[in-house]
């Protein structure tokens, strides 16, 4: 099978934005896929209900990288309730479409950003 990927989606896998560990992020966001084994932490850090920086260490395959890096630049600069928001289908369109196999990474990275702001919204009592 030959899975063809957008431009952009090539782009931000062979470029990824933001990608590493936040060693002092205020929330991580955890997710994996069993089935295809992808797995996801998400860090933000947030000030005056905005995320200011946020980052991603992503174990998979270059859709799962690609959709990591693109949900921390969809992310960055909006309050925790804009970044609840976004959507498994932004972040596809964001990168001009996804093979339909490979949407559940999509999926991921929109989760694993969600949970992140639910951690946080723990953490600090919201």
């Amino acid at each position: 099978m030959i899975i063809i990927y957008s431009e952009k989606v090539k782009e931000h896998f062979k470029n990824p934005r933001n990608m590493g560990e936040l060693e002092d992020a205020d929330a991580v966001g955890e997710v994996g896929n069993p089935v295809c084994g992808d797995i996801m932490y998400i860090y933000i850090n947030v000030e005056d209900n905005k995320i200011i920086d946020i980052s991603f260490q992503t174990y998979g395959c270059g859709a799962a990288i690609a959709t990591s890096s693109m949900i921390t630049e969809l992310a960055k600069g909006k309050t925790l309730e804009e970044a609840m928001n976004i959507t498994r289908e932004d972040v596809a369109e964001s990168l001009d479409g996804l093979p339909p196999i490979k949407m559940h990474c999509s999926n991921l990275a929109a989760d694993g950003l969600h949970k992140a702001i639910e951690n946080y919204k723990k953490k600090f009592q919201m």
